[in-house]
């Protein structure tokens, strides 16, 4: 699995909202999303693409903790720092390596410190040992 990160402030500039940034043109944003779908496409054609998605931006998130026993629920926004999950692309493929190398697509060049973590997905708890 393939996770994507961001901050509520990436949201604000994607729909159109400045904040420290400027907020993307209609031209960046759709330039984003057929880089997107070209790379999901050339994964599903590859047949390597399980499944893609994209997450709600932070402000619609709720935090579940527990504390002394009782369950509390924050809601969104978080700051604007706060890195939260942004989507995911699952994928299977040949190997770590393989799926290291797909991630590299989804790192975007021209955000300074962006990333993405891959992670192998369990099939079950027997996977944990060793």
């Amino acid at each position: 699995m393939i996770l994507l990160y961001g901050s509520q402030q990436d949201y604000d500039v994607l729909s159109g909202r400045a904040s420290d940034r400027p907020a993307m043109s209609a031209e960046q944003i759709a330039a984003m999303h057929h880089h997107m779908e070209t790379f999901h496409q050339a994964l599903a054609e590859s047949g390597e693409l399980v499944d893609a998605r994209g997450l709600s931006e932070p402000v619609h998130a709720r935090r579940v903790q527990v504390r002394e026993g009782a369950p509390v629920v924050t809601d969104g926004p978080y700051p604007e720092t706060q890195e939260v999950l942004a989507g995911y692309t699952i994928v299977e493929c040949a190997s770590f390596d393989r799926a290291t190398e797909i991630a590299a697509g989804l790192v975007d060049p021209d955000a300074p410190g962006g990333y993405v973590d891959v992670r192998p997905v369990l099939d079950g708890v027997e996977d944990l040992a060793g």
